[in-house]
């Protein structure tokens, strides 16, 4: 079961360089272990619900939308906006920033999904940072997972495919359909962009729940957060998120000595559970709990709890 739902005690928007003013909040004890949550996508932007996965009386949560979505500026979904500023290594940078400005000498890294692969990234690269892990859905954006998402998978959702691929012009349906609806996505005219948009957005969520009656949040229903999401998706995985790849499973001997804790649906359709388990193999101090009867979405049987459980086990070894 969730914790109940809370407020923030404190907000702001943090200069980040290069134009952008990244929103942040901090909620729960201002006395508690910090914690650090970082959202999916990309281009997700944080949720209240997010919140609710941490003991308040235990906690100080941080949370933050990432670089061009939910409340931080420009956002992506003003097709003019330019991305160039956005990318991995200026997601690190944000964290970086923000654990300075607000004076946390070492947090917990929680991330979900795209956040995993943040999440790991910056745990690599500064482990000296971090006292423990979770990750949620786990990835590492190796360009195998890239294609399984808008290539492999397609033989378990037929119907939807056949939807997201009559998207793109049918000269391109047999290309990479990253790079073609990234092309749509930019066009500044919506009779393009939007309608592109929604089709990614409709793709996207036919992965997302073991659940085949799952109805999307409303507020991914909103052309602007789909705009956004989709070019800030596009622009990152055609890039293979500026990552040498497979680089993360690598390095996963730099976090020896950070305790860990993977939660994985074992039916989920956007990361398949092999991406876990390789992780598991080789990061020295982390766990994979494997969640039966869940896909790659929080709201699946199973995984609240397991994330719930996991956040405990850390405010307990505190």
């Amino acid at each position: 079961m969730l914790y109940p739902e809370i407020e923030p005690y404190d907000t702001g928007m943090l200069d980040a360089g290069d134009g952008h003013a990244i929103y942040w909040e901090v909620c729960g004890n201002p006395t508690g272990k910090p914690v650090i949550v970082l959202h999916g996508g990309p281009g997700s932007g944080c949720t209240p619900t997010m919140r609710r996965f941490f003991d308040p009386d235990a906690y100080r949560i941080v949370l933050f939308d990432q670089r061009g979505c939910g409340r931080s500026t420009p956002h992506a979904g003003a097709p003019h906006v330019d991305l160039k500023a956005n990318t991995t290594r200026h997601l690190l940078a944000d964290i970086e920033r923000l654990r300075k400005f607000l004076a946390i000498e070492k947090f917990l890294v929680f991330g979900s999904s795209w956040g995993s692969t943040l999440a790991l990234a910056y745990a690599e690269k500064k482990p000296w940072l971090v006292n423990g892990i979770v990750l949620v859905g786990v990835t590492m954006t190796r360009r195998t997972e890239i294609d399984w998402l808008y290539s492999g998978v397609r033989r378990l959702r037929p119907e939807a495919w056949a939807a997201f691929q009559a998207g793109v012009p049918e000269s391109e349906r047999d290309r990479d359909l990253v790079e073609a609806y990234h092309r749509l996505l930019i066009n500044p005219d919506p009779a393009i962009h939007q309608p592109a948009a929604r089709r990614w957005c409709a793709w996207e969520h036919s992965l997302v729940s073991s659940d085949p009656n799952a109805k999307p949040d409303p507020a991914r229903q909103e052309p602007m957060f789909q705009l956004a999401f989709s070019r800030i998706v596009t622009h990152y995985f055609r890039h293979n998120a500026w990552l040498e790849d497979g680089v993360l499973l690598k390095d996963a001997a730099k976090l020896a000595g950070i305790p860990g804790i993977m939660i994985h649906g074992r039916l989920d359709l956007a990361a398949p559970l092999m991406t876990a388990w390789e992780l598991d193999r080789a990061w020295p101090d982390g766990r994979l709990v494997v969640v039966d009867g869940a896909g790659h979405s929080s709201g699946d049987q199973g995984m609240a709890d397991a994330m719930i459980a996991a956040t405990d086990e850390f405010t307990a070894r505190r």
